[in-house]
Order: C-alpha cells, then structure tokens, then sequence
C-alpha cells in the first residue's frame, strides 16, 4: 500500500470512529460495486442509512479535502447509494442520506480538526437589509452558504461596483474584529436579485450571515433582524444615507428588531414599533447576538469632528453650494418680516400663499426686497406635523443632507438652487441611482427660485409636472424613482435685463423688443400655474425713513397663517388634502360653493380670455384661502375680487392688506 493509500484508510479509520462517537452504527466498510466505485463507510442512524464518503489531506492553505467531491463524484456515489439498497433488500423506513466527511490532517502529530457534511448540516445563515429606490424600502434577504471547496468569497444579486467592494470592507471587518473568516466556498446571495442594489449599507448583514454560517453566532437569531450599516477595515460601523426610509420599510414589512449604527439610532427610533439597536463596531454587535459580555469602543479624540458622522452628508451638498438653505433660516431672529420696508401688496400676497401653499411670483426691480420676503416666507409657515415630518426627513437621509444631532426635521424646508442649476440637480437625477432634487429637497417647504429668466428654459418647463402632481417620477434603463415633491414655489425677477422697466416711470435702457424677449423666457403654462403674481414697487425715501411704521412681525403673520390653516383643515376633515391649493377644481366647484354672485367677475374674466379655466379654478382656491385668514365661512365678493387682484395684477378697488380686514 502507497503512502496516498494509508493516509486515506487512516482517515476512514478516524471517521469510522467519530461517527460512532456522534451516536451512528457502522454496519459496512469499503464496499465495492464492480467498476462503479467503492463506499468508505455505510451507517445507521435510527432508521435512517447514511452512506459516507471520506476525504483526507493533510494541511494547507487551499487543501480542504471536500473539494475533491466534484459534480462527477457525487453522482457516482448516487448510483452506488443505489446498489447498495438493491443488493440489501431495499432502503430503511428512514430513507437514505450521503455523508461527506472530510478529514484534514496536521503536517505531523494528530489530527486537530474534522469536518462533516452533509444532511443539511452545510453551514447557511440569513438576515435582512433593505435597498432603496427613491424613498421607498425594498427588503432583502442576506444569505451566506459555505460550501466545500478552494476558498472564495462570490457576491451574487445584482450587486453594484459599491456593494462589490463589500467583501474587502467585510472580510477585513470579521478579521480585526477577532473572528476567523471561513477557509471555504463562501457565497453570499443578495434576494430578490431582480432588484438593483448599491451602497455600502449591506455591508453590516452581510458580515452578519457570514457569521452565522461559521456559527460564530446563532444564525436562528439573524433570521428576524433587519441590519444596515457600512463597515470600515477595522470593524467600526458607519452609518449611511438613508436609515428613516430604510426602517420605514421594515416596519411596513413586520419587523419588529433592527441593527443600525450608533450615530443613526436617533434617526431609526423615530419609526413607532421598532425595537432599535445601535452599535459602534462590529465587536459590539457579536458580543451581543452570542450572549457575551459587550466591549467599550475608546472614544475618538477630542476636539476633532466624529468619523463616523461621515457618512451621514453628502459631500458637496451642505448649505454652502446654495442648492439647499436648510430649515436653520426659520429660527435666525434675524430674518423677521418687520424688517421689510413698505410692499404691503407683497406682504400680503406672502400671507396669503403661506396660509394656503399657494405659489408666488415677485417681479419688481433690484433691491425692491424680493429676496428677503422669499427668505422669510419659511418662517410664516407652520411646523410640520408627525407624517409631513417623516416624509421630509426621509427625503433629506436619502439625499446625505440630515443636519447632525438632529434626526427629526419638524419646519418647513428652504431650498434656492443657483440659476445655473441643471435638471438634475433640479428635479433630481444623475449618474447612477438617481438622487432627489431640489424639488424633493423642498418637499412641504419653500422652493425659491431667484433671477427666474435666467434659468434655462427645459429646466423651467420640467416644473410643470411637479407642480400639480406633487411628485416627480425619474426614469431610467434600470428602473423609475418615485420622490415627493409638493412644495411652495417662489420666483423672483427683474421686469426686464437693466431691472428698471415700470409703468410709472421711464428710467428702463432696454428697447421694447428686449423687454419683451426677457419676460418671454416664463412660459406661459409655467405662469399659468402660478397663483399670486405681484409687483414688487421700488422702496420710497418715506418708507425707508420708517414714516408708515413697522409692518406686522414673522410671530404676527405666522399666527394668522396658523389660524387659517386651522379653518381649511376642519373643512377638508375627511379628505386627502390638507390646505385649499391642494383640492381639484371638480371639488372645489361642486363641494364648497362661495357665496351667491361672488365669482361673477372672475366668470368674465374667464369669457374674455383673462383666465383660462385653470386660472379660474386658482382664483377661487386662493378666494379660499383669503376668506380663511378674514375669518369668513365662505368666499364673497370682496374675497375673489383680492384672489383676482393678486392673480392678475389689475387693481380691483380691494385693499391690499388681509390682516385690517379681519
């Protein structure tokens, strides 16, 4: 007998006796079949027939003895499986399982490890994690199975460049976290494949079920647990964008348990229901999925900004680059409506578009003060209730832009995009999954759009969808995104190139045709969309000098804007909508009528082609609004006069001014 014949009946010997110690019966030995093959071992469990085959090796670094088991050999132990019953007279009431044993022998002394497969025994672990599209959670099952064979890590279901690199990150997370990583076939499967995964909030679970296959935690614990984070080399656990949306979507789907990083678990405890675990490494979650005593992480330097906060923003993207303002504007005391000189007619339009989130365009020359009431319109408005709050927060983690510290957005978003901002970053898009805009970004907030004519026209012309369906829907050759986009549009311009063109004077450089070609660059669709367009006059010296008095504070306006809201909602109780901007005009006609002879005027502004008969309906929705900030039950006539008034810029003989009519 050659060497290679004594190292294998060495090992049968060795496996012979180690099932026998598992509580098996060996009832044969090396039984041959002709030219077929041989079987090392046949047992008895119960009443059950094992039929065994065993591999030995000795050691080394890609020397496992189950890769000698290929597709081939395993057929061949099927057909001798079944010889072995016919010649026995027939398979056990137990049936028949095939056994792989795998011995793997030191270089010198005895054996210091056994492998047995077989029977289901292979290891296989599961867990969750959630792929985004859009804000919208998609679960996905993370599963890992160890196979025998050379060593490999595969990462199947339609993983992205990000989400491949995992396995780098998650190998040498395991490693320096003080667990051994698995010397075998390991594919990890992310299911449904037909979803498009990206990100590296993966890399948490996967680890996970890695973990669970090598038993190094129980994998019956995994397999109820939603887990997002990414991991860095050293096993610390970082969090993504995204985490509201993402546990969104795992309470949606009945799960009750989910891992998060630490610097995220504010964010996540906002879903009702779910019980939130945040950890700082990868040491923390094994300690406690084992049931052992759970390590302190040092604490990070002083003075010197948290890594692990990294990943919550987006860079490029914070308030600095003037495509998001943040809600910080709405608690600067420095930014109050008192501090607007005069335009008591764009005062009082500004009153009226926070009251029923009507859009507002300002045309008037430099200086005038547009920007500054655009500025504290956000202000005016008030604060988001628990599911506006939730929509927009989940806008904000998808897009990187959470400010830290402070996981619940509750006011109303401000967003004022430069004009040479592109579609993308307008309504959202780019390269790879598409991320949202600034439209989404201004979702139940204000979206301001200053030196409006300066924008590029397809970019101006691709509001139009949003503005009445409060959504935008992004497609691409992978898929369609879906983001929320209902927001409050303020534009702002010049009358014409110089800023100095009016009706009451003639200081305008600009020839006629010039005038005409800049106030072109609006379409007409795009206006027509718009409820409130006012003149915004030059300030005069008396004004400046204060003579007139100080207009109404921000606490003031936002007062009446909160009664009024208060009257719209107890009159749509039961509805889908929550202000009057909000209603289809087939409700508002035929639901809520306003008082006998009241939309007689606007009626014949609609016959000589004034309005059309969207105009018409934007006309009584802000007649609407005006009658809730007076107080009224319903729209009269002094009421639509103000809602025309501010709709087409033709005075109408009613004050401009809704606070002294109340």
């Amino acid at each position: 007998m050659n060497a290679r014949g004594a190292l294998g009946q060495y090992g049968e010997k060795l496996a012979a006796r180690r099932l026998g110690e598992a509580g098996m019966t060996v009832i044969d030995r090396n039984w041959r079949c002709g030219r077929t093959g041989e079987i090392d071992i046949v047992a008895r469990e119960g009443d059950t027939l094992v039929v065994c085959e065993v591999k030995t090796r000795r050691t080394g670094w890609f020397e496992h003895p189950m890769a000698a088991v290929t597709p081939g050999k395993a057929r061949r132990l099927r057909q001798l499986a079944e010889r072995w019953i016919q010649t026995h007279g027939g398979a056990p009431p137990g049936g028949v399982r095939i056994d792989l044993v795998g011995v793997l022998l030191p270089r010198r002394g005895r054996p210091r490890r056994r492998a047995r497969a077989g029977g289901g025994v292979m290891g296989f672990a599961r867990t969750c994690s959630v792929a985004l599209v859009g804000v919208e959670g998609v679960l996905v099952e993370v599963q890992a199975d160890l196979e025998p064979g050379v060593a490999a890590f595969t990462l199947v279901g339609l993983p992205d460049k990000s989400l491949t690199e995992s396995r780098d990150r998650v190998r040498a997370a395991v490693v320096n976290s003080g667990a051994e990583w698995p010397q075998k076939k390991l594919t990890v499967g992310l299911s449904p494949a037909s979803v498009p995964k990206s990100g590296s909030g993966f890399d948490l679970a996967v680890a996970a079920a890695v973990l669970g296959a090598t038993e190094r935690v129980d994998p019956r614990v995994l397999a109820d647990i939603v887990m997002i984070g990414e991991l860095g080399l050293d096993g610390r656990v970082r969090p993504v964008r995204g985490i509201l949306p993402a546990v969104l979507a795992a309470a949606d789907a009945g799960y009750e348990q989910v891992v998060v990083p630490e610097s995220a678990a504010a964010e996540a405890s906002l879903v009702p229901g779910v019980s939130v675990l945040g950890v700082r490494s990868l040491r923390q979650l094994i300690a406690v999925l084992a049931d052992e005593p759970v390590p302190e992480e040092p604490p990070d330097q002083q003075g010197r900004p948290d890594p692990l906060l990294a990943g919550l923003r987006m860079p490029g993207t914070g308030a600095a680059t003037g495509t998001y303002g943040g809600a910080a504007a709405q608690h600067d005391t420095g930014h109050d409506l008192a501090d607007v000189v005069g335009q008591t007619g764009a005062r009082t339009a500004l009153e009226v578009a926070a009251a029923g989130g009507h859009h507002l365009f300002l045309s008037g020359p430099p200086g005038a003060g547009k920007t500054m009431l655009a500025e504290r319109l956000p202000a005016v408005l008030p604060r988001l209730d628990r599911a506006a709050s939730l929509e927009v927060t989940a806008v904000h983690s998808v897009a990187g832009l959470l400010p830290p510290g402070k996981p619940l957005i509750d006011t109303a978003p401000y967003c004022a995009p430069h004009h040479s901002a592109t579609m993308q970053a307008l309504v959202g898009g780019g390269p790879g999954a598409a991320r949202p805009g600034a439209v989404s970004l201004a979702h139940r907030g204000v979206l301001f759009l200053d030196e409006t004519p300066e924008f590029s026209g397809r970019v101006l012309d691709a509001l139009r969808q949003p503005l009445e369906a409060g959504h935008i829907v992004i497609a691409r050759s992978a898929g369609m995104v879906r983001y929320p986009a209902r927001f409050l549009m303020v534009l702002a311009a010049n009358p014409c190139p110089c800023g100095r063109f009016s009706r009451r004077d003639e200081l305008c450089e600009c020839s006629p045709a010039a005038v005409r070609r800049y106030q072109a660059r609006l379409s007409g669709p795009l206006l027509d969309r718009v409820d409130l367009r006012v003149e915004v006059d030059r300030v005069t010296r008396a004004e400046l000098a204060g003579r007139g008095g100080p207009g109404d504070s921000t606490a003031t306006v936002a007062d009446r804007v909160r009664a009024a809201r208060e009257r719209a909602a107890a009159r749509l109780a039961g509805t889908p909508w929550r202000a009057n901007s909000e209603i289809p005009g087939r409700e508002l006609r035929g639901t809520w009528h306003p008082a006998p002879g009241a939309l007689d005027e606007a009626e014949r502004c609609l016959e000589r082609g004034v309005l059309t008969a969207r105009g018409l309906d934007r006309v009584l929705r802000v007649a609407w609004t005006v009658a809730d900030l007076v107080g009224h039950d319903r729209p009269d006539a002094t009421d639509v006069g103000l809602a025309l008034q501010l709709r087409t810029g033709v005075p109408r003989g009613v004050p401009m001014a809704v606070g002294a009519r109340a």
